[in-house]
């Protein structure tokens, strides 16, 4: 790991906002992110609230490489974007997709608490009415017996592309995917969340890869992963973390750099949020232009968490920093 900048560095330009969501996400409305400063750019930390010091500090990681170092030159300028249609009623689903224009794909989010395998088969059906090649995300909500069933269902009338993640853990997908040949399952969870990301990969229980920036620690170590999915020859999917514009910009820089990316990326959810930090990117046949996005200062104003929500983050960040120099020291 390289040398760290200093803490009084990181804390030198500090800001912590609260963006406000049009619909429920991953059981959240508002998403706190804290926004660094440095000599590069600008660099995001925001680790959901349940993680452990020890996880969120791959994401300090990133904030610190994205901000202090800066990204690798790309091999494209333009990144493809798969539309992401929460877990909402079918009613709502014209809605969702219209923010992502010219999108030849969607990711649709089901096994979603409270909800049955009747409200995902809806909610593809009413997807598949505007984007015919479908991909599900179930975030490890099934058992092995539901996700057959449901995938089953799911794949009657037309093919998924790919499953992410049905089950929670790794033996799980190994099993789904023999049960099930005919259909590709994408891990994420089973990635980002491992101590060991290619355990996975080493046992069979994939066919997509699922990758993220802030929960890997950084677009280098994203790319390194990559390379050490090689030899498995699995494709790539770049994905959001729910991030902001600025969280974002480093998922298209991962993106744009990879030597390969055949599939459509998880990286258009900036219109999930009310209020951006940056202005939304705007859409071009269904793919995002790549580059640094710097936040409007009156946003940043405008936006800005309460008092005590700053003081929690930036305690947060101090323990996660020491964890990075814990682990520089040996």
């Amino acid at each position: 790991m390289p040398q760290l900048p200093a803490l009084e560095d990181l804390l030198d330009e500090v800001h912590v906002v609260t963006l406000p969501m049009r619909v429920r996400f991953r059981g959240i409305t508002h998403r706190e992110v804290v926004l660094l400063r440095g000599p590069a750019g600008w660099g995001e930390f925001a680790p959901f609230p349940e993680y452990a010091d020890d996880e969120s500090a791959a994401w300090l990681h990133s904030a610190i490489e994205a901000a202090w170092t800066g990204f690798p030159e790309p091999v494209r300028t333009r990144v493809a974007v798969n539309a992401t249609v929460p877990a909402v009623a079918p009613s709502q689903v014209p809605a969702v997709l219209a923010r992502f224009p010219g999108a030849q794909t969607a990711k649709v989010k089901v096994a979603e608490k409270g909800q049955s395998l009747v409200d995902d088969v809806r909610r593809v059906a009413a997807v598949r009415e505007h984007i015919p090649n479908v991909r599900i995300d179930a975030n490890g909500g099934w058992t092995v017996e539901e996700a057959v069933r449901a995938l089953c269902v799911l794949s009657a009338d037309a093919p998924l592309e790919y499953a992410e993640q049905p089950c929670a853990s790794v033996e799980e997908l190994v099993e789904v995917r023999r049960r099930l040949p005919e259909i590709r399952i994408a891990a994420d969870e089973s990635i980002r969340r491992a101590d060991d990301p290619l355990r996975v990969a080493r046992m069979g229980g994939l066919d997509v890869a699922v990758v993220k920036v802030a929960p890997l620690g950084g677009v280098q170590a994203l790319l390194s992963l990559a390379t050490d999915l090689e030899p498995f020859g699995v494709p790539l999917v770049v994905s959001s973390a729910l991030d902001s514009a600025v969280g974002m910009s480093a998922g298209l820089a991962a993106a744009a750099s990879l030597p390969n990316l055949e599939l459509a990326c998880g990286l258009g959810t900036g219109g999930f949020f009310e209020t951006d930090v940056a202005p939304t990117p705007h859409f071009v046949d269904g793919t995002l232009a790549v580059g640094p996005i710097a936040p409007d200062l009156l946003r940043l104003r405008r936006l800005a968490a309460r008092d005590d929500r700053t003081r929690w983050w930036i305690e947060r960040l101090r323990r996660c920093y020491a964890v990075l120099t814990s682990d520089t020291a040996t």
